[in-house]
Parts: structure tokens; sequence; C-alpha cells
């Protein structure tokens, strides 16, 4: 498919050739639009998010198929999936079913994290504060 079919086309027809057989994909809480997470796709992984309904990733440090929450118990079930305009980058737009959506935790509660942004940068000092 070329770029302007690929842009204009009602097909879903991901881009995986473009980065090595993976795009990244942006994790959104559909219920307030927080930010959860950014991960790594490939053709299985978008395959088996649309078969199982729950976010699944390709771990780019294990290079292998994960679904988030198998481990952990944090699922994030799939609402819809977004594609940008030229179907080499997603969006999972989910359900969080579960106590966070990181592999961090909280140090003072001990529960994993809503979100992997939990910590924004002062422009002015270029270091990290917790949000």
């Amino acid at each position: 498919m070329d770029k302007k079919e690929r842009e204009e086309s009602a097909a879903l027809a991901v881009d995986f050739d473009k980065r090595d057989g993976l795009v990244p994909c942006v994790v959104q809480d559909v219920a307030d639009g927080k930010i959860l997470m950014l991960a790594y796709v490939n053709a299985q992984a978008l395959d088996t998010t649309f078969d199982k309904g729950m976010a699944t990733f390709w771990s780019t440090s294990r290079d292998e198929l994960w679904t988030k929450g198998e481990t952990s118990g944090d699922f994030l079930q799939i609402v819809e999936v977004l594609t940008d305009c030229d179907q080499d980058a997603l969006v999972y737009r989910v359900i969080p079913r579960g106590a966070g959506a990181c592999h961090t935790k909280d140090p003072a509660s001990g529960i994993a994290r809503s979100s992997c942004f939990y910590r924004k940068v002062n422009l002015e000092h270029r270091s990290l504060q917790h949000c």
C-alpha cells in the first residue's frame, strides 16, 4: 500500500515495516484521558489485542509478547484503538482493570502506580518532580 492510500484508506494497514516490525503505542485511560504508558506493538501483539480485548505488546527488553496484567493482575481492557495518519503509531484507549498500569510501585503504598508517567520535568531546572 502506498503512502497516500495508507493515509486515506479505510483499510487497517499498520506500517510495521518502518521500524523493524514495531510501532509505538500510547495507552490512554478512556475515562479521564490520562496517559498511562508507552509500549511497542508488532503485528502479533495487535492481533492478540483484538482477539483478547486486552492491551498486548511486544516487550523490547524481554523480546517476547506480553498482555499487560497476565503477571500483575492489572489488565488494560481495550475500548478502542486509534492509528495516526500514516498508520505507524497507535493509541490504545482502555479501561484499567486493576491497581495500576506501571510496573513500578508507589513507595508509600506499595501499590502499582496508575501511570508510568508519574514525574514531570521542571523546565527551568531540567529536573524531575513527582506529579
